[in-house]
């Protein structure tokens, strides 16, 4: 097969995935008017329309849908043959993809994914945020990186940080203007930060001291569906932020006592399908600065 014609085969595929020509552009490497270019070509080849496009959204045809079903599974053949190929190679090769939350992201970036790409110079990783659990697999994804409790139970998952906590912080300027609260109840006092789900819904804060869970639906004038704007906000002294990353030195931290720490980030990975050198070597990489964490940890 012709590099050509492999390459409009993907931008098949990952046109059909993400209903966008822009996101399927990002995750092929190319531009969206050469991913356009490559579908009318291979529309004009076979006579048919594959998309119904508009300028709002993109759709597959009858023509397409019957032709992503034969051609999906001949493209997963040719991947896991290269692939299988390529474990041959000295050092792993390629692209591995991942999706994740923006928060855990900022987390993993230093101490793994720059770590793992210093190590293997021949591996690029694209990594894709999402506020919303999407299946990797139906996604086009190698692996996903989330909360504990968020990963799928058919997956295999590996501990990539230890514990976590949440932590109810404020800056110094707003603690001079407004008194310290001391139990959860005292939020509903105070001009907090509030969360928005991607489903829309308003975030209840969640405590739990000694055995007893408390919830409050925190009150506030600002409501943010980011992590990193939310600390921004706390930083300027626009109220009290939750969040489990926190900008050490420059913010006061409060209600430490009913803030346990709970099950951390896991990656997690398809069990029954054949696993990537590129991926193997991301988990060996894993592994070994877990390891590394808590042994340093032992010795603290």
């Amino acid at each position: 097969m012709q590099k050509s014609g492999l390459l409009e085969l993907n931008a098949v595929v990952a046109v059909s995935t993400h209903r966008s020509f822009r996101r399927a552009a990002v995750e092929l490497g190319m531009s969206p008017s050469a991913l356009s270019h490559a579908i009318a070509a291979l529309e004009k080849r076979l006579g048919v329309r594959l998309f119904h496009r508009t300028t709002r959204s993109v759709s597959l045809s009858e023509a397409g849908e019957q032709f992503l079903v034969r051609v999906q599974p001949a493209l997963r053949d040719i991947s896991a043959a290269m692939e299988a190929v390529s474990e041959f190679r000295d050092t792993p090769a390629g692209t591995l993809r991942l999706n994740t939350s923006e928060g855990a992201a900022q987390m993993v970036l230093t101490p793994v994914v720059l770590e793992y790409l210093r190590r293997y110079p021949d591996m690029r990783v694209d990594i894709v945020t999402d506020r919303s659990l999407v299946d990797i697999v139906a996604g086009g994804f190698d692996a996903g990186i989330r909360l504990a409790e968020s990963v799928p139970q058919d997956m295999i998952a590996i501990a990539i940080t230890p514990p976590l906590r949440f932590a109810v912080v404020a800056s110094p300027q707003y603690f001079a203007k407004c008194k310290k609260p001391k139990v959860p109840a005292d939020l509903l006092a105070h001009n907090c930060i509030r969360v928005r789900f991607p489903s829309g819904t308003i975030y209840k804060w969640e405590f739990e001291k000694r055995g007893e869970e408390q919830s409050v639906d925190v009150r506030g004038s600002l409501t943010l569906d980011s992590h990193h704007l939310m600390l921004e906000a706390a930083l300027q002294g626009a109220g009290i932020a939750s969040s489990a990353h926190i900008a050490s030195g420059r913010l006061i931290r409060v209600l430490e006592d009913w803030t346990p720490p709970y099950p951390g980030l896991r990656l997690y990975y398809p069990a029954n399908r054949h696993m990537p050198a590129g991926l193997r070597a991301f988990v060996n990489v894993v592994r070994e600065i877990v390891s590394e964490n808590l042994i340093s940890k032992k010795k603290g």
